[in-house]
């Protein structure tokens, strides 16, 4: 549960430091192009995708490649990476509100709590940096709200994907939906290389495969196995640990400072974690293990 929230945590610095030279669009697609051969290789030998499935695949992967991804990407362009890792500590949020609408999945009262208290953790690691150019009012609004867009579709995404692989194996929902949508966007990106000077450096290409080995495969099993095997809230919670590793790596990569706030929020997003997994036995009971 540790492994996705720091694989997660590291995505958007590295995101910003490739499109330092390559734009969104051209990044997201070198990144799924990445994702995408790596999850047929795991495929092979695996359950194939039934037909019927694969419309459910291809909305799928337009939701969270075409949708999620993208608007990701334009909104780590647009702001900070240490702001937008905060924004994107809402996805556990809404994974929990979908996983409980759709999943039936219940929140027990002292895990209510615990995920308060994370988030009001993250809001003090956000206040916990001295202000300047990566402060949250110094902030693109655009980019902001294009987080938050990304946010909300890739959380539902998650919670979909769940759903699926309860009927069909997990590799082959991943892949098959991963391809869709990585065709859904080579328009769009062809588009953008014609409007715009794209030189692939050395950095592009690494930040691209890291995205797409790390987060796109490594860190997508490691969360639909944890989703499958414990409740949404105890998944979430350890989720709210992405943003320390994301704002650290932030301060180291790009130079934001970190004030002294900045070790309260880290204590009480602890705090927070120890309240949510404490509960997960009750949670758990409403679980389907597989």
């Amino acid at each position: 549960m540790l492994v996705p929230a720091v694989l997660w945590g590291l995505s958007i610095p590295v995101t910003k430091y490739g499109l330092q030279s390559v734009p969104p669009l051209t990044l997201t697609a070198m990144r799924f192009a990445v994702a995408v051969v790596l999850l047929f290789l795991c495929s092979v030998g695996k359950p194939a995708l039934g037909l019927n499935a694969l419309p459910h695949a291809a909305a799928l992967g337009v939701l969270g490649i075409g949708v999620g991804q993208v608007s990701q990407a334009f909104g780590i362009k647009g702001t900070t990476a240490s702001v937008g890792t905060i924004i994107s500590a809402t996805i556990p949020i809404f994974v929990v509100v979908f996983a409980a609408l759709r999943l039936g999945q219940r929140v027990t009262g002292r895990q209510q709590l615990g995920l308060l208290a994370a988030f009001l953790g993250i809001g003090l690691v956000a206040l916990g940096r001295e202000q300047g150019a990566g402060s949250v009012l110094s902030s693109g609004v655009a980019g902001a709200l294009w987080m938050l867009v990304s946010a909300f579709a890739i959380a539902f995404y998650y919670v979909w994907s769940v759903e699926l692989t309860r009927k069909y194996d997990t590799i082959a929902v991943a892949a098959w939906s991963t391809l869709f949508g990585f065709l859904a966007l080579l328009p769009w990106c062809a588009w953008e290389m014609s409007q715009t000077s794209v030189h692939v450096t050395a950095g592009a290409l690494g930040a691209a495969v890291y995205l797409g080995t790390a987060v796109s495969v490594i860190g997508l099993f490691l969360w639909l196995y944890i989703l499958k095997t414990v409740s949404a809230p105890v998944a979430a919670s350890v989720q709210y640990l992405q943003p320390v590793f994301g704002i650290a790596a932030a301060a180291a990569m790009f130079g934001d400072r970190l004030g002294l706030l900045f070790g309260a929020g880290v204590v009480l997003i602890l705090t927070g974690l120890a309240f949510a997994v404490a509960a997960r036995g009750k949670a758990d009971e409403a679980v389907p293990h597989e």
